[in-house]
């Protein structure tokens, strides 16, 4: 079967959180193992949400008692890979029965280490296979079924053992063949580089009942020790998984509590400084606007002292407090007075009211006599101490 293209693994990742780490993860996966093949499956969780998720779905090369078998398995990538751990079921075909054991169920669920102390920082897929395939060469999860025996229940996602909630699903129709015996020619290298840390890393121990053996009819004997180990290791790893999403789950909770309580205190804070501004801004107007009042008030008693008197003289009407300031009060006026007698010779020559050489005589006079009036005021308001 062809392997999809990188590009089309990409666009399976389109909605995971980490798609690039993800793609690498799986890519890294493919080149060592090309028994498996990535797709895009519906994945039913115990609560019945489905989600479209990445998965491996073949076979992986087991050495066991001298000889090459394929193991079919199917591994799914969680949409928060690498954070959160795959979930590995093996996939018997039609021939073969799953052997319970320590590390797989009924439903051909498995149980590592590997899994359980899954870490973005030292774990991937391929030293989760790695790890599978020196696990099933010691204990093989399959053994093929008598011709006789009735054949082994297909899991659909809704049936599961008893006293346990249903178990994750995975495809029932068989896509690889599992050779019962050595193939002639092996596809796959019968040695692989065993996983880092393997050999003197041991694992931690499990419940450790008598597994089962194939007899030589290729039946087993299923026993009360390995129904309680494989729903213990059921029960812990649904209690596990729920933990760490209820801790996830509060976590983003706190996050978004914080980030509220974050908005609120700058808001708070941009409040405090509007309200202390608009406060400045109204003392400033109460003081302006009790400044006008006082105004309006003289402006007020004037015009009532003004309507209550005789008509008067204008030229009367600004007193000057010194002989100094009356001068350059006169001398201002008649300035603006010959700045407009000029303005107005220059009117009456656009309108030929006037002679050329009239209004040149008149002007040259005019001016002479600005120029005397405008070094008066300038003297003058040296003399009072004026500016300009």
């Amino acid at each position: 079967m062809p392997q999809p293209r990188e590009s089309q693994i990409k666009q399976y990742l389109t909605k995971y959180k980490n798609p690039v780490t993800t793609n690498g993860d799986v890519m890294n996966a493919l080149r060592h193992y090309r028994g498996l093949q990535a797709k895009l499956s519906p994945f039913v969780f115990d609560d019945g949400t489905r989600q479209e998720l990445c998965c491996l779905e073949g076979t992986i090369p087991v050495q066991y008692k001298g000889s090459t078998y394929n193991i079919p398995l199917c591994i799914w990538l969680m949409q928060q890979h690498p954070l959160v751990a795959p979930l590995v079921f093996v996939k018997p075909t039609a021939d073969m029965q799953i052997k319970v054991s320590k590390h797989v169920d009924y439903n051909g669920k498995v149980y590592l280490p590997y899994l359980s102390d899954w870490s973005q920082a030292s774990s991937d897929l391929l030293g989760l296979i790695q790890v599978l395939v020196i696990i099933f060469s010691e204990a093989p999860p399959v053994f093929a079924r008598p011709r006789n025996a009735r054949p082994y229940p297909a899991y659909t996602g809704q049936q599961g053992y008893p006293g346990s909630e249903p178990s994750y699903p995975y495809p029932t129709q068989p896509t690889m063949p599992y050779p019962v015996q050595p193939p002639a020619q092996p596809a796959y290298p019968t040695q692989y580089p065993p996983y880092p840390g393997a050999a003197n890393t041991p694992y931690p121990a499990y419940p450790s009942p008598s597994q089962p053996q194939p007899s030589a009819d290729g039946s087993a004997t299923i026993g009360e020790e390995h129904i309680r180990a494989s729903l213990l290791s059921a029960v812990q790893d649904k209690v596990r998984r729920r933990v760490r999403e209820l801790s996830s789950q509060v976590q983003a909770e706190l996050d978004v509590l914080s980030g509220t309580e974050r908005d609120l205190q700058q808001g708070k804070t941009k409040l405090d400084e509007t309200v202390q501004k608009l406060e400045q801004e109204q003392t400033a107007l109460d003081e302006r606007l009790g400044l006008l009042r006082e105004k309006n008030a003289e402006m007020d008693a004037a015009i009532a002292r003004m309507e209550g008197e005789e008509q008067m003289d204008i030229d009367e009407a600004v007193i000057t407090t010194a002989p100094l300031y009356k001068q350059l009060l006169q001398t201002f006026a008649e300035e603006n007075a010959t700045q407009d007698a000029i303005y107005h010779l220059g009117e009456s020559l656009g309108q030929h009211g006037i002679d050329l050489d009239v209004f040149l005589k008149q002007v040259r006079t005019l001016s002479r006599r600005q120029f005397m009036l405008r070094a008066t005021m300038q003297k003058c308001r040296q003399r009072a101490g004026l500016s300009g």
